[in-house]
């Protein structure tokens, strides 16, 4: 399979997506949610061009500690703020849904690529530092969706500042990580599905 056939089947993907749950045609898709993040992931890694022991390490390193930052976060209600998962992500240990671990890593393995190929020569911590400020620039419009979806609610009714703080400082740790390990090579296909995140829930808040 060609990287532009990966690219287009997604594309049909996350359209259909939009129109049957944003358009409201078959909002039941809501539900196949974590077959879309993990399909995502899974087709986006298969065009990865660099070791698979790099790749191993990178996906369980961004996963323990998404999902461990996760958990901590709704038992003590101290990083992010008060909030709890609802039952869209799939099934949950310790009241936190693994699929999230996974959402961490196709969203830092996409904006890695993407930094990558738009600011190819700048420093690695000029890099983490941009990575991490998109990253919250796409949880501030995910949120409202989110939240319309009963994907996660929150205690209170705005969304607490320190959720966006925590996240870039999160997200800066990662894509550190992100550029630690892969540093020359591209990846098209990781790139385009992280544009897509940005267009699928960008639309749904218009």
């Amino acid at each position: 399979m060609s990287d532009k056939l990966a690219i287009g089947i997604l594309s049909i993907l996350y359209l259909v997506g939009f129109i049957g749950i944003g358009l409201e045609v078959m909002p039941e898709l809501v539900w196949l949610t974590p077959l879309n993040l993990l399909s995502s992931l899974f087709i986006a890694l298969y065009f990865e061009e660099g070791k698979r022991k790099s790749i191993v390490l990178f996906c369980s390193l961004v996963f323990l500690l998404g999902y461990g930052i996760e958990v901590a976060g709704i038992q003590t209600g101290q990083i992010f703020g008060e909030y709890q998962y609802g039952d869209i992500l799939g099934p949950k240990i310790w009241d936190t849904p693994p699929m999230i671990g996974v959402n961490w890593i196709l969203l830092v393995y996409g904006c890695g690529y993407t930094v990558n190929a738009i600011l190819p020569k700048l420093s690695q911590a000029l890099k983490a530092l941009i990575g991490a400020t998109l990253l919250v620039v796409l949880d501030f419009i995910i949120e409202p969706v989110a939240i319309v979806w009963e994907m996660w609610t929150w205690a209170e009714s705005d969304i607490p500042m320190q959720n966006y703080i925590a996240w870039w400082l999160i997200s800066f740790i990662m894509m550190n990580i992100f550029f630690k390990t892969f540093s020359e090579q591209t990846n098209k296909v990781a790139i385009a599905v992280f544009i897509l995140q940005f267009l699928f829930f960008g639309f749904q808040n218009l």
